[in-house]
Parts: structure tokens; C-alpha cells; sequence
């Protein structure tokens, strides 16, 4: 397969529900999305709505039949894919007249576009029978945007018989998700995030579709979603060890981004992707190396050349200014905004209520909560309907969730088979255990305060899909749980597509009136405030294991903000003097809090 590059923007994966259907909104407009396979039940009912809507035989794949979780997903997949073909060939067929879709695929292109170039001398050509030469030539030219694929590598659950005994590893969560992509018929990427989960990367050995052919040439692709160079330096090895090429390098900011946070340790952004650039060579070529031996060692095809090997970036990205510095000073190929897409209904799907709530959120409504039982930081938006539940059910005396998809089990404190720390069944074990330990009342409301926190996420994350098209039983009572980054305060409204991708290209300004920092200094304050808070936590309890950590964060913050004072005459131009005298205001800021705050040591 080869890259879409007519777009030089992704729409990341968001939540389990919110980006599940985005291929079938904007892949026919040649624009990339990512949609999560960790909801097997939820893959299953989208395929039926969608069956029906444009009626495609269906025939369930029941929990009783064997190995159902891969087939759900390749069901999904497959029909996605032929529907977006369908969908493309439809716009193919339009008139070049406004208001087509047609019309829409070649107005929303990047202005340097070749296709979009060609598409303007069209316009503005005299010449009848040339004109129509030339929309042939760019009918024909058209293709979609990518229907790529998430697994977070850490939800990967045993999954047991009827009988109670585990099943083999290959029907693991992530396994079974990762076989259903590879047996699936759409040439596209798939996407790993949270870490590496070694069994996953080597069963990936299993599927010659990811394996290049002599030419070089994929039928899927392999990207790493990472948080820093090193992330993806080790990663990189151990897959093309195996003979695995990753084609792109997804770095994502640790802490500005939707969803799950996975901070660094006080890497920045800049400095992250400084590292990838002058090290991105040499990377490529050992990456390189590695795989051509182990294609050797298995007696496969060794293309003459190493493949394409992309860099894209995301988290917190907010203007056209931005996109286009990240990608012509640091080299990326493309950058990923994912919140923004949250109020475009073309795009994804978020139930009425919710929506109107994103489009009204400001700061304050945002927030890095305790809600995951991951126990991963987790970024949140105040007063949705699964926070509101919690509450309920604890007022009620009856905290915690059923826990009936069970995607986040991970805790065996009381069990021998995991338990999500969400659920009712863990919840009343925990509360009782806490009560019989003679802690303190500040500390034992402490400990109860967080474990009530957590919600169900598997439920949350996934309920917005039922509230728009009406699926499952009592489909109009379902909570929901949301998972914009901090970007959203900057964002208010709701937005038409075009518009949306019109802002990305500086075509269209979506951006409210709040004043908003560049996406380096956002970042940098949501580091600082981390970084304060972490130390407010460990201070009492100091070891020497966190003492360093701290210490070790708090350099890199200093490092970071030392090289966005260097790289601001390159960040700004002459007549930008203002934003860039600002800019430095922030940086001397958030290095005057570090400063006073000072660096710990354990108490002798």
C-alpha cells in the first residue's frame, strides 16, 4: 500500500465510539481517520446499523461461536471498506458543480496541492473539451483517505471458555483484534499505542501482510504511536528484528492530547522532535539493517531499498501556523489533530447533549482526571453523564459499575481472574478492606475519594455511538463518558467539515476568542503543573527512586525551555515581533516557577 499524502492532516483515534465510523464520513473526501478496535460489541452493532442503512447482508457473529472477536472485527473492516469504495466511486460520478461532494473533495486540499493545482486550472480554463480532459484526469485521481486501525497495546485481556479455563493467547484481546485487521480486506495502518506489549509485536510475524514484497510494497503497514525518540528507537529495533518495518513514527504529546495521558519525563515537544530530526537518518538506515537480516534469516523477499519510513505528529495542535512549522522545520510528514474533530459531526460521532457540551467547554470543564482504572492519568470533561451516574450510585450506597465488557480488567488484589477497579464487585472489596486498616479519617476519605473516581470507561467511551443511532436496548439512558485534551478550551461551536480542515490550512479561523498560547507553551504549562504536583504528592513519603524522577523531570523542563528561547527567532518572523516577545514572556514564566520551586531531596 502506499500513504495517502493528498492531506497532510490524520484524524487520530478518539475514545471507542467517538472515531468509529469516521472512515465512513471522510475517507471519500481522501482524508485519514483511526477507529479503535477494543469494542467488539460495539464493532458488531455499528456493522448491523450500518448493514441495514445501505442494506448489506448481515449475519451476526455471536459470543457463543468460535474466535468471535476477530471475526467481528474483520466483518466491520470489510464492510467499511466496501462501503467507502462504493462511496467513492459515487463521487467520481458527480458533476464538477457546487455543492457536490466532488467539488468538496478538491476545494478542501491543501492550497500546494498537485491534485488541488490541477484543479484550479481546470476552473479557470476557456478551452471546453481541455476542461473535460481535465476532470476525467482528476476523477481518475482521486482516492480515499485510509481506514486505519487502533490497538492500546495494554488492553489485552485473557479470555476464558464457557467452561471458566483460558483460552489460548492468540484469543486475547489484543490478539485477536490484531488477527482481525490482518485478515480483513482493507489495505491500511495499524496503529499501536500505550507501550509494547512484546507477545503482540511477535505474533505479528504470523501475517505476511505485513511483511514487504520485493518491490518494498505493504498490504498493511505498521505505525508506533510513541511519546519520545528513545520510545520509538527501542521499539523500532525490536519489531524489525522480527522483519517488521515500521512505516511511521506517531509522536504524540504526553500530557496535551485527548484520552489517556502518558507523561514523559519532562520531555518537550520541540526537543522530542529535535531529537527525530537529527537522528531520523541513521535510525531509518540501522531500523533498516536489522529488518533486511531477519527477511533474510526467513527466506523472503529483501527489497532493494528501505521503505518509506513517516514521522507524524500530534497533541494540542491548534492553528495553520503551527501545522505548517512542525512540519517544514522538524520534517514530519503530517500532523494529527484529533479534539477539534470532536465538534465536527461530519467527521465524528458525538451524541447531541455531549456535543453541546464540548462546544460550550471552556478551561475550567477540562481537566486531567483520576477516572481511568487503568490508574492512568486521564483527560476529562466535567459533568458529563457517566460522572453524573458515579455519583448516583454512590449517593445510593451502591458505588462502582457492573462491568460487563470487562476491556479494562487488570487488578487480581482479591481474584485470581482480573477485576476492573470501575466495577461493583472490586469497589465493595476495597471499601471494606480500607475500613478494617485503622487508617485515619483524612487518610481513609483520601483512599475512598480515590477509588470512587474511577469510572466505567468501557461503557462511557462507547454509549455516544448507541445515542446516535439508537443501538442496543435502552439506548436513550446510556451514560457517557468523553475524552477531549486541554486544546478544546480554544475551540467553541460546531463545525462543517470543510470548515474545520479550511482552519487547519489557514483558510478558515475556528479558534474563539479566549487567548491561546502556541502549542509549545501550552504543553510546557501543563508540564510544569504536572510536575509541581507530583512533588506535592511524594514530598511526605520521599524515596530515593522519586527523588531522582523529580529531579530528573524537572532538568528536562529546564532543557526544554532553554531550547524554545533558541528556537524562537526561527519560530517567529521579523514582523511577528509581538508574538514572539510574548512567547518568551511564558518561557520566563514557567522557568521562574521552577526556579521557586526547588529541586527535592530525601529527608535525612
Amino acid at each position: 500500500m502506499a500513504f495517502n499524502t493528498l492531506h497532510s492532516f490524520h484524524i487520530p483515534v478518539m475514545g471507542l465510539s467517538f472515531s468509529i465510523d469516521s472512515p465512513l464520513k471522510v475517507a471519500r473526501y481522501g482524508i485519514s481517520s483511526v477507529l479503535s478496535l477494543a469494542d467488539d460489541q460495539l464493532l458488531e452493532e455499528m456493522r448491523l446499523y450500518y448493514a441495514s442503512l445501505y442494506q448489506k447482508p448481515y449475519v451476526p457473529i455471536s459470543e457463543k461461536q468460535e474466535d468471535y472477536r476477530a471475526k467481528r472485527v474483520t466483518a466491520y473492516l470489510n464492510l467499511v471498506d466496501e462501503l467507502v469504495q462504493e462511496q467513492l466511486e459515487k463521487v467520481r460520478q458527480e458533476e464538477f458543480a457546487p455543492g457536490t461532494q466532488l467539488t468538496k473533495y478538491f476545494e478542501m486540499l491543501p492550497d500546494d496541492s498537485a491534485l488541488r493545482i490541477l484543479y484550479q486550472q481546470m476552473l479557470s480554463t476557456q478551452d471546453e473539451p481541455y476542461k473535460l480532459f481535465l476532470q476525467e484526469q482528476l476523477r481518475e485521481a482521486i482516492q480515499p483517505g485510509s481506514i486505519d486501525v487502533n490497538i492500546m497495546t495494554k488492553l489485552d485481556k485473557t479470555n476464558y471458555a464457557a467452561d471458566g479455563s483460558p483460552l489460548p493467547t492468540e484469543y486475547s484481546d489484543a490478539l485477536a483484534a490484531l488477527r482481525g485487521f490482518a485478515l480483513s480486506t482493507v489495505r491500511s495502518s495499524i496503529v499501536f499505542s500505550a507501550g509494547m506489549n512484546p507477545r503482540l509485536y511477535s505474533y505479528l510475524e504470523q501475517f505476511p501482510c505485513f511483511l514487504p514484497n520485493a518491490q518494498g510494497e505493504f498490504e498493511k503497514t505498521v505505525i508506533i504511536k510513541v511519546s519520545d525518540y528513545r520510545s520509538a528507537a527501542v521499539q523500532g529495533k525490536i519489531l524489525a528484528k522480527k522483519g517488521i518495518w515500521v512505516s511511521e513514527f506517531r509522536v504524540e504529546s504526553g500530557l496535551n492530547c485527548g484520552g489517556h495521558a502518558f507523561a514523559t519525563d519532562g520531555l518537550l515537544m520541540g526537543p522530542i522532535l529535535e531529537e527525530f530530526k537529527v537522528n531520523r537518518p541513521a535510525l531509518k538506515a540501522e531500523l533498516w539493517a536489522m529488518c533486511q537480516q531477519a527477511l533474510t534469516a526467513k527466506g523472503l523477499d529483501v527489497p532493494a531499498n528501505a521503505p518509506t519510513q513517516r514521522l507524524t505528529v500530534q497533541g494540542g495542535i491548534g492553528t495553520a501556523e503551527e501545522h505548517a512549522f512542525l512540519m517544514e522545520h522538524y520534517g514530519c510528514d503530517a500532523t494529527g489533530w484529533g479534539t477539534p474533530f470532536l465538534l465536527v459531526p461530519e467527521a465524528s460521532t458525538v451524541d447531541a447533549d455531549t456535543l453541546t457540551q464540548l462546544s460550550k467547554a471552556k478551561a475550567e470543564d477540562l481537566y486531567l482526571s483520576p477516572i481511568s482504572p487503568l490508574g492512568v492519568p486521564f483527560n476529562a470533561l466535567r459533568g458529563t453523564t457517566s460522572e453524573q451516574l458515579t455519583h448516583a450510585r454512590i449517593e445510593k450506597g451502591k458505588p462502582g459499575s457492573p462491568c460487563v465488557k470487562k476491556h479494562l480488567v487488570s487488578n487480581c488484589e482479591f481474584t485470581q481472574e482480573p477485576l476492573c477497579t470501575a466495577s461493583r464487585k472490586f469497589q465493595r472489596r476495597k471499601l471494606e478492606q480500607l475500613q478494617q486498616q485503622n487508617l485515619s479519617p483524612e487518610v481513609l476519605k483520601a483512599e475512598e475519594s480515590k477509588l470512587l473516581a474511577k469510572e466505567c470507561l468501557c461503557e462511557g467511551l462507547a454509549n455516544t455511538a448507541s445515542l446516535v443511532y439508537n443501538l442496543g436496548k435502552k439506548a436513550l439512558s446510556k451514560p457517557v463518558a468523553i475524552c477531549p485534551g486541554p486544546n478544546l478550551a480554544f475551540f467553541s461551536g460546531i463545525f462543517k467539515l470543510q470548515e474545520m480542515v479550511d482552519h487547519i490550512y489557514g483558510r478558515f479561523n475556528a479558534l474563539n476568542q479566549t487567548y491561546r498560547p502556541h502549542v509549545f507553551i501550552n504543553e510546557l504549562k501543563l508540564y510544569v503543573d504536572y510536575w509541581k504536583n507530583k512533588k506535592a504528592e511524594q514530598l511526605d513519603t520521599l524515596t530515593d527512586k522519586q527523588a531522582k524522577y523529580l529531579n530528573t523531570f524537572w532538568q528536562n523542563l529546564q532543557s526544554g525551555i532553554s531550547y524554545y528561547k533558541e528556537l524562537l527567532p526561527t519560530l517567529f518572523s521579523k514582523e511577528e515581533l509581538e508574538k514572539k516577545y510574548i512567547m518568551l514572556e511564558e518561557l520566563l514564566e514557567a522557568e521562574d516557577q521552577l526556579l521557586n520551586a526547588a529541586l527535592v531531596r530525601v529527608k535525612a
